[in-house]
């Protein structure tokens, strides 16, 4: 990348995120430690910053850590943060922490996704849960959440409040997302989920208001009997890593004292 095509491509990301954050170039200088005149000038390419100002306007405009890579590399910069696999070194704490999150929630369901609802890990109760939900099919090797929620599938198929649930975790996904932006592929996915012919008219009714709980039931049929679930979410909260910023723990508990009762006799059996 040449040094008079950095600028250029530097200020549109700036513009992007000061839009997004609805940001005038005035607030950013101001939580950047600069001059409405510099920003200004670094958006139209007569200045070209420092690799420390460029993390300092990201910063300002809470850009997650993979975007603020692409502001680097825009700025004729290597990337500052990593980008490793959850077994790697590095994140050899952060995927121990996840390991005994997971583990110390059983016979309760946990499970690890990344920024697209794609699942990474699940541990030994959310396994059997969701082999019940799939059979008499095995459940597969990959899974996106939201998709096995959302369409029609076994998982659809035993939600007995589906129409309740996905208003709601279509708006989840939208409060959940890293730094509360969609990144490009989980924009298009709930788009695309959202434009379904069986979702919208749930999204576009006159009734239809934003969730105010701070909590969802989904409520699964498992052998004849109704299950009530609720979830709580944790993020790695002081992540430097792009992976580690991306990922999250959800932990589901039950919503009330029946399934409590139901899922300590149902597990095992699971399991069995």
């Amino acid at each position: 990348m040449s040094t008079t095509e950095a600028p250029s491509e530097l200020g549109a990301l700036l513009r992007h995120w000061r839009s997004v954050r609805g940001k005038s170039q005035l607030d950013l200088a101001s939580e950047a430690g600069s001059t409405p005149r510099y920003v200004s000038f670094v958006e139209t390419g007569r200045s070209q910053p420092s690799r420390q100002m460029v993390v300092r306007l990201a910063r300002a405009l809470d850009v997650p850590l993979r975007e603020r890579n692409e502001l680097l590399l825009a700025a004729g910069f290597a990337p500052l943060y990593s980008h490793e696999p959850l077994d790697s070194p590095l994140l050899q704490r952060v995927d121990r922490a996840l390991t005994s999150m997971l583990a110390q929630h059983d016979p309760l369901p946990a499970v690890v996704m990344d920024r697209g609802w794609n699942l990474q890990r699940a541990n030994d109760g959310a396994v059997r849960l969701f082999t019940r939900l799939f059979a008499p099919a095995p459940m597969p090797e990959t899974a996106n959440v939201l998709r096995l929620v959302v369409e029609p599938g076994p998982v659809r198929d035993r939600i007995t409040n589906w129409t309740d649930v996905v208003p709601a975790l279509l708006e989840r996904a939208r409060r959940e997302a890293v730094a509360g932006v969609f990144d490009p592929d989980t924009a298009e996915l709930v788009a695309g989920l959202r434009s379904r012919p069986d979702v919208a008219p749930l999204l576009a009714g006159p009734d239809v208001v934003a969730p105010v709980a701070p909590i969802v039931d989904l409520r699964f049929e498992v052998d004849d009997h109704e299950l009530a679930f609720f979830s709580v979410v944790s993020t790695i909260g002081t992540p430097i890593d792009v992976t580690a910023q991306e990922l999250r723990v959800e932990a589901f508990f039950p919503s009330d004292d029946a399934t409590a009762e139901r899922w300590a006799g149902l597990a095992p059996a699971i399991g069995a």
